[in-house]
């Protein structure tokens, strides 16, 4: 019953969701006093991504914050092969793109993809993430 109450409330606080152009939705509602801390939640439970090995070495927190939720809303919002990207605050910006779901026991997992540009020059990281009861994301690798 806890469990099926947890993911009820991780179900609605993500209920508020809203679309923003080619972006793709916002993790967190937009109106509530708790919308911060959602996104907060959902975002810790992600660890670092694949943002926080060494493609996202030379990204001040801003845009390791911006590359952080590409991740989430690849995995969580795109179909198989779409494009989330993000964009820096010099010249640097990173795309993602997650794989077909797949299922592990209970577990949607997906693989994805995140390219960093800095100056041109490409850097590429993969890995695999699965998602958690209440709508969050550990990555495996």
């Amino acid at each position: 019953m806890t469990i099926r109450i947890g993911l009820v409330a991780g179900m609605l606080a993500l209920a508020g969701c809203t679309t923003t152009g080619s972006d793709g939705p916002d993790i967190a509602p937009k109106s509530g006093k708790d919308s911060a801390s959602v996104a907060s939640t959902v975002l810790s439970e992600m660890g670092g991504g694949l943002i926080g090995g060494n493609i996202g070495a030379n990204l001040n927190a801003a845009e390791k914050r911006k590359a952080l939720e590409a991740e989430y809303k690849a995995l969580e919002y795109t179909a198989s092969g779409q494009t989330v990207t993000w964009k820096g605050d010099q010249s640097r910006y990173g795309e993602v793109v997650a794989a077909q779901p797949y299922r592990v026991g209970s577990q949607d997992c997906r693989q994805y993809r995140h390219t960093v540009y800095s100056g041109g020059a490409g850097q590429i990281a993969r890995g695999t993430a699965c998602r958690n009861a209440d709508g969050s994301w550990t990555p495996l690798t």
